[in-house]
């Protein structure tokens, strides 16, 4: 009897354990992704889910997944979606079929706690097959966390202080499975499966040399091995000895650790940085620069843990708030659509703010700071719902990640963990402190 594994934000085979149990517990087993239809999805705001860097980010590892598995004598399988007029159901039924046609009853993924990903596993429950799900994204370890995911605390600080009170530390990273069991026959789904090759179906976007993570060259694609590559030159370097002082940077590669855009695909998993971080250590020495990113690690487990614990509620209007909170913002009339609209094209007459939505509309990415800077201007001078600038955010950024960019969305509108209530940040100030010579404005050439 064949299962079947199928493949979600964990696009890789080091540190899988979910895959790992696959392969030790059956003899055939058929490796899958759902065909990618949100790049046709349409959000409320008006845009779709998925933009053109943000797609092909991840099929840069979708590729670089399937040639790992080709090396082990297997393949990677894509399901067609052919009815998408449910947006949260579609991927999921094409692959319940798939299942139904091979006779598969047991489907094999790593567990994801964001509502639309919950309603997926719902429905494969519902269709009577047994769903076996590995949270192998997280940093932590639920079961051993000091309180429980419905009792995380709410502030970061809180969080960090609880959890470096106790001797809690991430797990050894797994290796990569040396043998993949042998493929099923797919003749009884050939309409409902296809297998995976990218070459000429997603075009690049053009490159643009200024990018802080060119992922149209090598070594910065989305594939595992590229990440590999990163984590290794990364950790052998002497830049984490100074990342505190370096990570409000905006310019180049180096400022910033840069493992954010294999994090989000799962090319790459947070035990591993920790793992090299912790060897690095041993190496060089630890300070507090190093530790700052075990820091920045607590703050994505962090979003990930309250993602768990309030689900919903971080999709809408008032997030986290105990009273409904005096939101003056809205998209209900035309002038605040077209400042959400000059907002996004870089044409707010802002030239700081204007810079860093250049960039992202040009790259895909941006700095810790500037997605700060952006995010506040939206909503606290523009005076637009905060979830128009997440939902772009989802759309535009090669390293999006759910629970983060709704935290940090709620945190920067005062509907999430900030303790004071939302973050201003003032551009101008903001300019004076960290583009003083307007380097980074000439740069996108909004100066």
């Amino acid at each position: 009897m064949a299962a079947m594994y199928w493949f979600r934000r964990d696009l890789r085979l080091h540190d899988n354990p979910c895959l790992l149990k696959a392969c030790q517990q059956n003899d055939m087993l058929l490796l899958v992704v759902i065909e990618d239809w949100h790049a046709q999805s349409t959000t409320r705001w008006g845009y779709t889910r998925k933009g053109p860097h943000r797609l092909a980010f991840e099929t840069q590892a979708l590729e670089g997944l399937a040639q790992s598995l080709q090396a082990r004598g297997s393949d990677l399988y894509q399901v067609v979606v052919t009815d998408v007029h449910d947006p949260v159901s579609a991927g999921v039924n094409a692959l319940i079929d798939v299942a139904k046609r091979m006779g598969i009853t047991t489907i094999y993924c790593e567990a994801l706690f964001a509502p639309d990903e919950q309603r997926e596993d719902a429905q494969i429950k519902n269709a009577g097959l047994t769903l076996i799900k590995t949270d192998q994204s997280a940093l932590l370890r639920a079961s051993e966390l000091p309180f429980t995911i419905d009792k995380t605390p709410l502030m970061f600080t809180e969080f960090r202080k609880v959890v470096e009170s106790t001797d809690l530390v991430p797990n050894a990273p797994h290796a990569a499975p040396q043998r993949l069991p042998t493929l099923p026959s797919v003749d009884g789904a050939m309409n409902a499966l296809r297998l995976f090759r990218s070459s000429g179906t997603v075009a690049l976007p053009e490159f643009d040399e200024r990018s802080a993570f060119p992922y149209q060259r090598a070594p910065w694609t989305g594939a595992e091995a590229h990440a590999l590559e990163h984590l290794v030159r990364y950790f052998g370097s002497d830049l984490p000895q100074t990342y505190k002082g370096t990570r409000n940077g905006m310019l180049g590669t180096d400022y910033s650790t840069k493992f954010s855009p294999w994090l989000a695909v799962g090319a790459l998993s947070p035990r591993q940085i920790y793992a090299a971080l912790v060897d690095h250590e041993q190496q060089f020495g630890a300070n507090d620069d190093t530790y700052w990113i075990w820091f920045e690690l607590l703050w994505r487990e962090h979003f990930r843990l309250l993602m768990q614990r309030y689900g919903t509620r971080l999709f809408v209007r008032n997030g986290l708030a105990k009273q409904p909170q005096p939101l003056n913002t809205n998209l209900t009339d035309k002038k605040a659509q077209a400042r959400l609209e000059h907002w996004i094209a870089g044409k707010t007459g802002q030239s700081f703010i204007d810079a860093g939505m250049c960039e992202l509309a040009a790259t895909g990415y941006l700095s810790n700071r500037m997605r700060q800077n952006v995010a506040s201007y939206l909503v606290n001078d523009l005076e637009v719902d905060w979830r128009a600038g997440a939902a772009w955010f989802e759309h535009a950024l090669i390293d999006y990640d759910v629970s983060s960019n709704q935290g940090n969305w709620a945190y920067i509108a005062g509907v999430g963990t900030d303790p004071r209530g939302g973050r201003r940040f003032n551009p101008a100030k903001q300019a004076r402190d960290y583009d003083p010579e307007n380097t980074y404005q000439k740069y996108w050439g909004t100066a």
